[in-house]
């Protein structure tokens, strides 16, 4: 079976959970003797075998970034031919996969990696172009054979978002690890090396700049700490100005009240990320919104315990007591995942921060459990074998 894999991201140029997911399920699609996995990705020329990669349109250049999109999307429609399924992820691609299965006749799958109606935020970033995107995002959810959902509480979101899109096409199929590229390596010297003291305890946060990723609750949370614990931040790619100052305004105000805060803005290497995840007491995912989460995944594999908000896909993963901590949290409805009470939920957030920091032998071995739970629940071999099966499924239903 031919499967076309449609996608913004793919390695080297990858900023986020989506991009991570779609490499390693091509890896592991292309691993089953009766796939072939081709990719059509945004960006710089490919070198990888079965990958094509699309550039802008030049014409488009001074357009709506959401415009110029739609216009790589086009570009890979034709080369989708003689492909038995399409699969794209993530809005980006979307629109791709959905004009390919009109004009080939093919079926397309859609995975729900997040979804726009659940990101009014990115209204700041997109401006009209967010109602474009979110055009295109339902119109291919709609008519798509298949919807696979990166965890139960996505397929809730989805169906929520997407009334009409029929219950029976939406599957669950989790995100995973390799655990065999993400695992303990102890590495102290390029920990020194990236500015943080392996020798003191330390929380390490890694994700893009962006509402969802509730940094600037974290970094409130993060005053509360015991003066000795650092605060390790690999955080880039901000969605607009206005929260990247707001970022930089709070790491301020803590470096003038604390040693051992250290920033990170730049993309880390994956081996660098290890290492940073390997020193740590505790890793903190302060998501408002998040389907799943494969930075939690990673530090699981890791060895690092998680401190994490009890949202989306979330505690489908971390185990509040097993392998991390739960922070609850009371969100409005209205897709942004604001908590409604701000105060209380740093308050609680700290409370976990401070309490996994207390006792790093009872952190070590929640580490040691969420390794043993990612090995186990979440590897690549039975994702993809998985994801096949929503393939055969949706030739079927598109027949």
């Amino acid at each position: 079976m031919r499967v076309d894999v449609l996608t913004k991201e793919y390695p080297p140029e990858i900023y986020g959970g989506a991009g991570v997911h779609v490499a390693e399920l091509v890896r592991a699609l292309r691993s089953l003797p009766e796939m072939t996995a081709r990719v059509r990705c945004f960006g710089a020329p490919r070198t990888e075998q079965d990958t094509t990669a699309y550039a802008e349109p030049a014409e488009l250049a001074t357009a709506n970034s959401a415009v110029r999109t739609l216009g790589v999307d086009l570009a890979m429609v034709d080369d989708c031919a003689g492909a038995q399924v399409v699969h794209s992820h993530t809005w980006y691609a979307n629109m791709a996969g959905h004009l390919a299965s009109l004009l080939h006749g093919i079926p397309h799958v859609v995975t729900a990696h997040s979804l726009e109606p659940m990101r009014p935020w990115k209204a700041e970033q997109l401006g009209g172009g967010y109602a474009v995107s979110g055009w295109s995002e339902r119109t291919a959810y709609e008519s798509a054979a298949g919807v696979i959902a990166v965890s139960a509480a996505m397929r809730d979101d989805v169906l929520r978002s997407y009334p009409s899109v029929d219950p029976a096409r939406v599957s669950v199929v989790h995100n995973g690890i390799d655990t065999d590229l993400w695992s303990p390596a102890a590495n102290p010297d390029r920990v020194r090396e990236l500015g943080v003291d392996p020798d003191r305890p330390s929380v390490v946060f890694v994700g893009r700049i962006t509402r969802q990723k509730g940094l600037p609750l974290f970094l409130r949370a993060a005053a509360e700490l015991p003066p000795e614990v650092q605060l390790v931040l690999c955080a880039g790619a901000p969605d607009t100005p206005e929260i990247e100052a707001e970022v930089r305004s709070l790491v301020e105000d803590l470096g003038r009240e604390r040693s051992g805060v250290v920033w990170i803005p730049d993309m880390l290497p994956r081996a660098d990320v290890v290492a940073l995840l390997t020193a740590a007491t505790v890793f903190a995912c302060p998501s408002i919104y998040e389907p799943l989460g494969i930075v939690n995944l990673e530090a699981m594999a890791c060895e690092t315990a998680v401190v994490a908000t009890a949202t989306g896909g979330i505690p489908e993963v971390v185990v509040d007591g097993g392998t991390g901590w739960l922070v609850p949290i009371e969100q409005a409805a209205d897709g942004t995942g604001t908590p409604l009470d701000p105060t209380r939920y740093v308050a609680d957030l700290a409370a976990a921060l401070q309490d996994a920091v207390s006792d790093p032998e009872r952190a070590r071995e929640r580490g040691r459990a969420g390794r043993i739970r990612a090995q186990e629940a979440f590897g690549w071999p039975a994702i993809a074998a998985r994801t096949v099966e929503v393939y055969r499924s949706a030739i079927v239903t598109a027949g």
